[in-house]
Order: C-alpha cells, then sequence, then structure tokens
C-alpha cells in the first residue's frame, strides 16, 4: 500500500526527532498538520523508456533511500521511482521526491518530478530547491543536456 507524501514525512521527522532524544509521536503529530512546499518540473530524458526508468531509478537511489520497490514491468506506459531525501539546512529536512517515467516521442522518455518537504517556521523551499537539483542531475542523461517539457 502507497503510503501518502504527507504520512511519509511526518514519519520521516518523527524517526529524525526521536534520533535526537524527541518524542517520536509528539513530532509526527505536528508534522502532520504543517505546509508543504511542493515543486514539480517536466522533462526529457533523451534515452528509450526502459532505459529511462533504470537510469532515474539509480540516480534517485543513489540521492536517498527508497519509500516503495520499483519494477519495470514488461508492458508499462509508466513508472513510478520514489525516494526520500535530506534537504534544507545541512540536508536534515526530509524531502519525498517522486519520478513518473513516461513513454515520450523520438526525442527520449518523459519525466514529471514531484519533490515535497514540510516547512516550519523558517521557510527554507526544500521541496523547490530539491527539484531544481534533481531536475539538474536527470538531465545530464545520454552524456547531453536534457530540456525542461
Amino acid at each position: 500500500m502507497e503510503r501518502s507524501e504527507d504520512r511519509i514525512l511526518a514519519d520521516e521527522l518523527a524517526r529524525l526527532g526521536a534520533g535526537f532524544g524527541g518524542g517520536g509521536r509528539l513530532v509526527r503529530l505536528v508534522a502532520m498538520g504543517m505546509r508543504k512546499n511542493v515543486h514539480e518540473i517536466d522533462l526529457v530524458v533523451p534515452l528509450p523508456f526502459g532505459d529511462a526508468v533504470r537510469y532515474v531509478s539509480q540516480q534517485l537511489h543513489q540521492l536517498g533511500h527508497a519509500v516503495e520497490a520499483t519494477e519495470l514491468g514488461p508492458d508499462t506506459a509508466a513508472e513510478t521511482v520514489r525516494v526520500v531525501m535530506g534537504g534544507g539546512a545541512a540536508g536534515m529536512n526530509p524531502v519525498v521526491v517522486t519520478a513518473v517515467v513516461s513513454q515520450g516521442g523520438e526525442n527520449g522518455a518523459k519525466v514529471r518530478l514531484r519533490a515535497a518537504a514540510k516547512e516550519g517556521l523558517i521557510k527554507q523551499r526544500a521541496g523547490e530547491k530539491t527539484a531544481h537539483s534533481v531536475a539538474a542531475l536527470l538531465s545530464r542523461a545520454g552524456g547531453g543536456p536534457g530540456r525542461e517539457a
């Protein structure tokens, strides 16, 4: 069963809070009520669909840890890769990064990249900044510059 971004972010913040001696349950409860900073970017990865899914999955798994397993099915039109990585100040703000790779035209596969992070009193725009940095990384597929769709 797929967990929502809010649930994933609350769980990650609770885990961080418990690691620093805080009350994980209280942190989870507070985090569920916090606003999210979300940013989406569409881009084209100049690779065939199957190669693009493997490339995106490999790159995202190097940046963070998987939230759900992703398997490339034989006759699928789109695949989703989701990880949690650190963003914001000192990488301490968890960011859920979701990439939906779909079959594109002759120029390669399409990628819809979404990054979401909780925002506290100090606005870090971790979701927006992470989306831009991951998009820049993914745009380097195939040795050339990718482009936003």
